[in-house]
């Protein structure tokens, strides 16, 4: 039996209600080897949890990233509430370990499903809202997820480098360098200052919370500059 105690303690979150965060856990196989039990699968939560998310992650963007517009908010947001990313979570939390299973899906390497986990995840967002409320659920993604979205951290969809490197390329002998020019703040709150330059000249400059960021920021300053 999976030790929800432990996991409540692991998230610092306790349950109103422990049988939805069971239920969160629980997948159809294990609810079809025990009818007797009267149990519920996790997928109407998963249904719940991937609204909420969409939401909670779609109101981040929306404050983070006012420089973007409706077609690269959506993009980037579909980056995130996607089954690799929600997979990554999961993992990180180490969500595997707490699936209630049915033997014959156990024994198929089911618990290491990304189908499954990314599954198990949206589940959990949707049992902590029934439980919690919407404020819980954005300060869960406050802690977990937030911190891993910055336009760096899901580069395969906002990756501005690599758009003034292919702009540039078409134009022979054309270098293009970064450089952190400045930094400010504590440790635990950190700006960076890049720029970008194409053939020593000033092509953008960005600000960011992580070199990766500034750099991407300074990149899109420069696309966004340059001619059509």
């Amino acid at each position: 039996m999976s030790d929800f105690k432990e996991l409540q303690e692991k998230l610092s979150i306790l349950f109103d209600n422990e049988k939805l965060l069971k239920q969160a856990f629980t997948h159809s196989s294990y609810v079809n080897e025990h009818r007797k039990k009267n149990l519920l699968d996790n997928e109407r939560l998963e249904f719940l949890g991937d609204a909420v998310l969409e939401l909670g992650v779609s109101q981040y963007l929306y404050r983070k990233y006012d420089e973007l517009e409706e077609g690269d908010l959506t993009k980037l947001r579909a980056s995130i509430v996607c089954e690799p990313a929600l997979v990554r979570f999961a993992e990180t939390l180490d969500f595997s370990k707490y699936v209630l299973l049915g033997k014959g899906e156990e024994m198929t390497g089911g618990r290491d499903r990304p189908a499954l986990l990314a599954d198990v995840f949206e589940a959990f967002i949707g049992a902590l809202y029934l439980d919690q409320g919407y404020d819980q659920v954005i300060t869960f993604l406050r802690k977990y997820v937030y911190p891993e979205i910055t336009i760096g951290a899901f580069s395969h969809t906002m990756d501005y480098k690599s758009q003034l490197q292919e702009t540039v390329q078409q134009h022979k002998n054309k270098l293009v360098e970064y450089s952190i020019v400045d930094e400010k703040g504590p440790a635990h709150d950190r700006e960076f200052f890049s720029v970008v330059t194409i053939n020593g000249k000033t092509a953008g400059k960005g600000v960011g919370r992580t070199k990766k960021e500034a750099e991407q920021r300074a990149a899109k300053q420069a696309l966004d500059a340059s001619p059509h």
